[in-house]
Order: structure tokens, then C-alpha cells, then sequence
């Protein structure tokens, strides 16, 4: 069936279901394959659940007109969010990046939702599903949008941009992530960097945090129709400075062709995120949003999800931060950790994932640089930083090890930060 056809389906039934676990009334259920698992069995249940109509690509499962036959389910679903994108006239901000992805997203949509009706990814989807998902969540009634696009191998953000074409956009940052699949930093750059490709080439807008030498490089090989560059440094359009980060993070802004500055107190942690808020400070100016209420948006923004979270609990205070983990930001979690003020600092961490043929020096690196800033207790937990295992510091090979060591532990400012696949919130338990 042509998408043309299952786009007017779609206009129908403007809702998506993938899982028969929670299937919308008047949804259109995607049959969707995976290693263990194939959605056209359960085409039918779908149906008895309330979806209106079943998106299947194996013939035997297309028992009557409610069933959609097509050569691909997943393609299908790419190209139906791609077709309803080009039907949707309104700017899309595409963030992509190693760290800080979905804390800029969350923080972009608080400013603009201050002023537009605005809608962001939600949670994580930010892959060759989730993108998809995200588009066709979008209907006539939403004036701006924002994608978050992951990936971990090259090519990925270029076809994620081709479906989801964004008319702006920025790269929170380039470090050492997914080095299993992108082979190299170099790749990562030329992978995040398709993110610029893509603007260039459409004439869109660039938002450029113009202090970070990697990324400037990296612009500096494209032509853009229009930069917005924020930062520290005098020579941006946004100019940023950190005032406070102990533990929340307050700082100043301001318009460099504006005199007026503005404070702005937030509700996260962490020195790093101070690129982010500009970054969404930069979005809110460009959609000529006023001050007042782009500052609004920055300090009404709450963290979750374990990112860069404070939590308190009736004995500690713990920084929730594994989410997600890799070596730039694990760094960048210890050199916060160091300068806040706290009486008994522990820092727990735990094994970073798809490091590929770097993960031994990467982890060994992380271990030298904890012992090198003096907190009062150090803690590693995962095969990874067990090959480490040495005197003066805790070792643990899992994170159900840990905990038992870990319970006992009260009055502390504790970092909790490892990769999600370490299930770090079995230690919040607790602590």
C-alpha cells in the first residue's frame, strides 16, 4: 500500500500503538520485529484491545482490511513519520550530542512552552523508533516542536535528520561514548556532526556553543545560513557566567547587544549544565521570546529520571546521575562532586558501557582521577572498574555486592553515577 494511502489511514487515526500492552483506543498498531520478539503475532490482539487498524509485513497475519500488509513495518513507520513531517509547517529544533541531550531538550521545551504550544520527545525515543513515534505524536495544533536524536554509529543522526528534518538545531557536546560503534572520537564527531550536514544543506539555524573548540572546528567545515553562538566568552550572542553551583546551579546572561543581564536560579546540578541552559536561552531569543519568560522557563524546570537529580533522603543527600554514563561526563560529574561543600563526600560509581577496545584505559583513568581529589570514600562497582581492583578504595563486581557495603552509609553527599544498564537505583534504595 502506497504511504500516501496509509497517511490518509493515519489522518483517521491520528495515534500509534507498538506495544499490545497498552494499546490506545483507535490506534494504529505497528507489528514491529525485534531480536526476541515479532510483533505480527500479536496483530490480532491488537485489534481485540481497540486499535482501528494493524500494520503487519507478513502475509499469513493479513486476515481481513483492518490488517495493513506491507513489505516493511518498521520502514513503513519511518517513512509515514517522514511524510506527516513535510505535511507539518511549523520550526523543529534537532538536539543531538555525547552528554546532555535530554536535559537541553527538557529545558529548550520549558522556555518555549512559556510562550508556544510546544512538543518535545518524550523520555528517551530518540532512535530510528522513537524519532518516528515522536513525529506522528505531533498534530496541527502544536506550534513547535523538538527532537532529541541518539545514536551509537555513524550514520544514524543523518538518517534521523532526513526524517525528522529540523529547520534548527545544536550538538550539546562531542566526547567518548558508543566507542563500539562509531570506532573512534573521530567518528563520534562525524556522526553528531550530520546534525550540521543537515542544516547546512536546508538552510536552517545553527545554535553554536562557540567556546567548545570541537564544535567550532566542526561548524567551521560547513556553510550556515545563520549561527547563534552562546558561551562565556564576550564574543557570543548569548554570554553566560556561572555564579553558584553548590549544589544548585544559579547563573547570569545576558544578549551581547542588550545591556541588561539576568540571574536566573535553576533546580540542577553540575557546573556542565550551565551549556545547556544557554543553549536554551539561545532557542528562546531566536523565537523571540521575552527574557522575563525564558528565565521563567530555566528556573521552573525540575530534573528527573535520574539526571543530574538531587535527591534527599533521611539520611543522605545523593546526586542521582546514571541515567547514562561515559568518560566525559563521568569526569565532569567528579569535578563537580569536588568543588561542592559538603561535610563527608562519597562518590559510588559504576561501569560504563560501549566503551569498546577503550573501556580498560577509560575506567582505569576514572579510577586515578577519583583518588586524586580527595573524597572521603570512594566506591566502584562492575566488572569494568574490578580490573582496577587496588588498595586504598572499595571494589565491587556488581551492583547486588555493592549494596550490601553501601546501606550502612548516613550524614553524606553521595554521587551516584554509572551507566543505566548498572541499575544504580537498586543503591538509591538504600541509601
Amino acid at each position: 500500500m502506497q504511504i500516501e494511502k496509509i497517511y490518509n489511514i493515519y489522518k483517521q487515526y491520528p495515534s500509534i500503538s507498538t506495544d499490545t500492552r497498552n494499546i490506545k483506543h483507535n490506534s494504529i498498531f505497528f507489528a514491529l520485529k525485534g531480536t526476541n520478539f515479532n510483533g505480527n503475532l500479536f496483530a490480532s490482539q491488537a485489534l481485540e484491545s481497540g486499535a482501528a487498524f494493524v500494520v503487519v509485513d507478513e502475509p499469513e497475519f493479513a486476515k481481513d482490511d483492518k490488517y495493513i500488509l506491507v513489505s516493511d513495518v518498521l520502514e513503513t513507520l519511518q517513512q509515514l513519520a517522514s511524510y506527516h513531517r513535510q505535511q507539518l509547517n511549523i520550526p523543529v529544533v534537532g538536539i543531538t550530542g555525547t552528554n546532555g541531550k535530554t536535559t537541553s531538550k527538557e529545558l529548550v521545551y520549558s522556555v518555549l512552552s512559556q510562550k508556544f504550544k510546544t512538543y518535545a520527545t518524550q523520555g528517551n525515543l530518540n532512535n530510528h523508533i522513537g524519532v518516528p513515534l515522536t513525529l506522528l505524536s505531533i498534530d496541527s495544533s502544536y506550534e513547535m516542536a523538538i527532537v532529541e536524536m541518539g545514536a551509537n554509529h555513524v550514520g544514524e543522526i543523518e538518517f534521523l535528520s532526513n526524517i525528522a528534518r529540523p529547520t534548527h538545531g545544536f550538538i550539546t557536546n562531542v566526547g567518548k561514548a558508543h566507542l563500539e560503534g562509531f570506532g573512534s572520537f573521530e567518528g563520534v564527531k562525524k556522526t553528531k556532526g550530520e546534525l550540521y550536514d543537515f542544516i547546512a544543506r536546508h538552510g536552517g539555524t545553527l545554535f553554536l556553543q562557540a567556546d567548545n573548540i570541537h564544535l567550532v572546528e566542526m561548524a567551521a567545515t560547513r556553510a550556515f545560513s545563520k549561527v547563534v553562538k552562546y558561551g562565556y566568552s564576550d564574543t557570543n550572542d548569548v554570554i553566560g557566567k556561572l555564579l553558584i553551583a553548590n549544589p544548585y546551579l544559579s547563573i547570569a546572561w545576558k544578549e551581547a547587544s542588550k545591556p541588561e543581564s539576568y540571574e536566573v536560579y535553576t533546580q540542577l546540578t553540575g557546573s556542565y549544565n550551565t551549556e545547556n541552559i544557554l543553549a536554551a536561552i539561545a532557542v528562546g531569543l531566536e523565537f523571540g521570546m521575552d527574557p522575563i519568560a525564558i528565565s521563567e522557563g530555566i528556573t521552573s524546570y525540575i530534573p528527573k529520571n535520574n539526571r543530574s537529580q538531587i535527591t534527599k533522603t533521611l539520611r543522605n543527600t545523593i546526586v542521582a546521575d546514571f541515567y547514562n554514563a561515559n568518560a566525559s561526563s563521568m569526569s565532569a560529574a567528579l569535578d563537580n562532586m569536588q568543588v561542592l561543600t559538603a561535610d563527608h563526600k562519597v562518590v559510588i560509581l559504576g561501569d560504563m558501557f560501549e566503551l569498546g577496545d577503550e573501556s580498560f584505559e577509560e575506567h582505569k583513568a576514572l579510577v586515578n582521577k577519583s583518588k586524586s581529589l580527595g573524597f572521603e570514600r570512594l566506591i566502584f562497582v562492575g566488572k569494568e572498574f574490578f580490573k582496577h581492583k587496588e588498595g586504598g578504595s572499595e571494589f565491587y563486581d556488581t551492583t547486588d555486592e555493592a549494596k550490601a557495603a553501601v546501606s550502612s552509609i548516613s550524614n553524606s553527599f553521595i554521587l551516584l553515577k554509572a551507566s543505566r544498564g548498572m541499575a544504580f537505583e537498586k543503591l538509591l534504595e538504600v541509601l
